[in-house]
């Protein structure tokens, strides 16, 4: 297999840079598509760079001694912009894996002294599972979790089991991808995407309202301690925002509203800009005329013994509209009761929102980015029609 240095020493040196307009079209990076068909967003050359930027001056601690994991990859907007980029620009080095395996990228981490753990949630539950294999460690300073809710009990986990304190952030591939993190200068607030990075807007506006942007009011500055923003959709403007979808000017103007890019996440909003993710608007359950968002479930369920990983998903059902559905993946060695569990999450989450049906799986589908695919799962466990 030809190696990056070899192919470089035969290489024409590059004697000079083309100008380019910052606005031209740099990338076209596609959605996961957890919720749908994937879309190609056109990104560019401004929205890259300031990403970067913004995010070593700002957000992430990156040195040039750094070891950063890089097994993300890199034909998505969190692993090409948070690891590739960011490390380039900075000099650091990057720990390449091609496919995801926890011990494995254990094994790499400590081989190769890596100072960075750059990942989405279902990467950290592995590393959990394969830090209880082996007592060796790497000597990791931070890490960077993104692409979905990290629950709670998971950051703890890690914490506990690495030694280093996790930094969420929250950003779409439309937003190049970061619009708002837990900086890595200040004390992190679990359960939070931390604030806005610098040259982004971040609110809240009405979820039921698509043919224009209602912004809710944010707390004034002074007011209570945790006091909230109503619940509603975020929207996000900034140099980071896509150009737009590649050839599709219908959803392009369906996800730009008023200047303002509609993310499809529910989340609140606090007195000092702190922002919190409650959960996609497409992943909610409506059971009997109540809403069950799946994340808050998932935070609960995360921390019942012997489960490693869960997705709380929605069945149709007649009688209520939807069922809520969970399924879990046992830790190694541990065995998991359905019944238990669902009794477990009955005391613990409101009568409407503990899932009535536990499936103890082996594995959860995940996309080429780590992400749960729950439109899978729904279609999995959903009985045939008819």
């Amino acid at each position: 297999m030809a190696r990056l240095e070899d192919e470089a020493a035969g290489a024409t040196p590059i004697e000079r840079h083309a100008g380019v307009n910052p606005l031209a079209a740099a990338t076209i990076l596609y959605t996961s598509g957890t919720t749908g068909t994937p879309k190609g967003a056109v990104g560019s050359h401004l929205a890259m760079v300031e990403q970067v930027h913004c995010s070593l001056i700002d957000s992430f601690d990156l040195r040039p001694d750094d070891v950063v994991y890089g097994g993300l990859p890199f034909f998505h907007s969190f692993g090409q912009m948070a690891v590739l980029n960011m490390a380039f620009r900075r000099g650091a080095s990057i720990v390449l894996l091609p496919r995801f395996d926890p011990d494995e990228a254990l094994e790499l981490l400590v081989a190769h002294g890596a100072t960075v753990f750059t990942a989405v949630p279902t990467n950290f539950a592995g590393m959990v599972e394969a830090a209880r294999r082996t007592a060796a460690r790497p000597p990791l300073r931070f890490a960077v979790s993104g692409g979905a809710a990290l629950p709670v009990a998971l950051l703890e986990a890690f914490e506990e089991a690495f030694g280093a304190q996790v930094h969420e952030g929250y950003g779409l591939t439309e937003t190049s991808p970061s619009c708002t993190f837990n900086v890595t200068s200040e004390p992190i607030r679990p359960g939070t995407v931390g604030r806005p990075m610098w040259g982004v807007d971040v609110a809240v506006a009405v979820a039921e309202v698509e043919d224009r942007v209602e912004l809710l009011p944010a707390p004034a500055p002074g007011s209570a301690a945790g006091e909230q923003s109503d619940l509603g959709e975020i929207v996000v403007r900034g140099h980071n925002l896509m150009k737009g979808y590649l050839g599709r000017p219908d959803a392009s103007a369906a996800a730009v509203v008023d200047g303002w890019f509609r993310t499809g996440d529910l989340g609140t909003v606090d007195a000092h800009g702190i922002v919190t993710i409650v959960d996609r608007k497409k992943d909610m359950i409506i059971r009997s005329g109540y809403n069950v968002y799946p994340t808050e479930v998932e935070a609960v369920l995360a921390r019942y013994p012997g489960v490693a990983l869960a997705a709380v998903f929605g069945v149709p059902d007649a009688a209520r509209g939807q069922e809520v559905h969970a399924a879990v993946v046992p830790s190694d060695g541990a065995e998991v009761d359905p019944e238990a569990v669902v009794a477990y999450m009955k005391e613990h989450v409101a009568a409407y929102k503990y899932p009535r049906v536990v499936h103890v799986s082996a594995d959860l589908p995940l996309g080429p980015s780590g992400k749960v695919l729950k439109r899978e799962l729904t279609a999995r466990h959903s009985a045939p029609a008819g």
